[in-house]
């Protein structure tokens, strides 16, 4: 992984809502959760919503897909774990734990 997709990446989850959304979709699995749903669980504004949805799109932490009128954001698992290794690559000088 490059430097700047793990800053873009890390970036994007260190805002609040963008975490609970992030973490949200998570729970919701590769299934993911339609745009609406999101924003009446969490109580966001639509717009806002909508906001921190291009953020974490825009740093590939979730893909979104379109089902009829509804969008479909789901986490982009390949990716966090792509960042996940990326952050512990050095972890403990190599050894194990």
């Amino acid at each position: 992984m490059e430097i700047q997709k793990a800053v873009s990446a890390l970036g994007a989850l260190a805002q609040e809502t963008r975490l609970e959304v992030f973490r949200l979709l998570v729970r919701a699995g590769s299934d993911g959760r339609p745009a609406g749903e999101i924003a009446e669980e969490l109580g966001v504004p639509s717009a806002t919503l909508s906001f921190h949805l291009k953020e974490l799109k825009s740093a590939g932490i979730v893909s979104c897909e379109r089902e009829g009128r509804s969008l479909i954001y789901s986490p982009n698992f390949s990716m966090m774990n792509d960042l996940l290794a990326f952050l512990t690559k050095n972890c403990c000088q190599g050894r194990r734990r």
